[in-house]
Parts: structure tokens; sequence; C-alpha cells
């Protein structure tokens, strides 16, 4: 019987949960920002700022994320825009 890691491993398109392999995804303005508070994280907060970037980065590079975004501002995403929505609320109040 042998041990699986709890966390999957990289496969294509995934970013490994480490400071260097997050920091190279990043662009250098994002780069400085995520030192800079790693920099500043405690024992008890180090873990939540690596997670936080690592799964910025992760959908960053998801294909998916790009189309989508594509087709919000193309206006040919499915469903309303935040907008209708939040007006329809005011007026049904």
């Amino acid at each position: 019987m042998s041990a699986q890691s709890v966390h999957p491993a990289p496969g294509p398109g995934r970013i490994p949960r480490t400071q260097d392999a997050v920091a190279a995804a990043l662009p250098p303005a994002q780069r400085m920002e995520f030192y800079r508070q790693m920099g500043e994280a405690t024992d008890d907060t180090i873990a939540t700022v690596l997670r936080r970037w690592w799964t910025l980065v992760q959908v960053a590079a998801d294909p998916a994320t790009a189309r989508t975004a594509a087709a919000v501002k193309a206006s040919t995403a499915p469903g309303r825009g935040a907008a209708a929505v939040l007006r329809e609320r005011q007026e049904n109040r």
C-alpha cells in the first residue's frame, strides 16, 4: 500500500503551489506585490497569502477565463448584467 498526496500533482496548465512558481506566473508589477505580501506575512498568514495568489494565477492561466472575459466584454456572455439585476432589486423593494 502506498500513500497518495493530498494535493493533486501539477499537470498541464497547473501551476505548483510554491512561492517560486507563483511568482514566475505573475506579471512584474503583480510579482512585486506578491513578494511584498509574502514578506509581510506572519507564520499564521503566509499559507493564506500563498493560497490566495496561487488561486489568482490558476484562474488567470485557465483558457476558459480568457474566453469568458472576452464574451463579457463583447456582451455575448449568457445571463444578465449586474447593473440590470441591481436595478430590478431596487425597483422591487
